[in-house]
């Protein structure tokens, strides 16, 4: 399972990669691989504030619909719109090609609850 130790990570599966003030967020290859051939994403959340844990989009497989959780507070400010045409990029390229949004990080937003690669590898066994 590939586990860029450049990035942080969520207990739902998410990657965050942080940039100064703006984190660009996706799924994991453990979760791609989980969830099997993604056909569909929906993001409808761009321009809007939210909060860690909340809800910004989904990402359905042919077998399931999976909600998609906020890892740091901030407002999205893009949706990966290459993602509307080729949905299969989180299957084959999900920590490249295949990131879902970039969020400008609320100020004193929490990132303790991020995880490490080696935290991450440890939470999937």
């Amino acid at each position: 399972m590939n586990t860029p130790s450049e990035l942080k990570y969520t207990k739902d599966h998410e990657w965050v990669k942080i940039e100064g003030n703006i984190a660009t967020i996706g799924i994991t290859d453990f979760a791609q691989s989980e969830l099997g051939d993604i056909v569909f994403v929906d993001v409808d959340s761009v321009d809007d504030d939210l909060s860690a844990g909340e809800v910004f989009g989904s990402v359905e497989a042919v077998k399931t619909v999976s909600d998609l959780f906020l890892p740091i507070s901030g407002q999205v400010t893009e949706f990966n719109s290459e993602l509307e045409d080729q949905p299969e990029l989180l299957n084959t390229d999900p920590y490249g090609a295949g990131w879902i949004i970039k969020l400008q990080i609320a100020d004193g937003a929490d990132t303790s609850e991020l995880l490490s690669a080696e935290e991450y590898q440890a939470s999937i066994g």
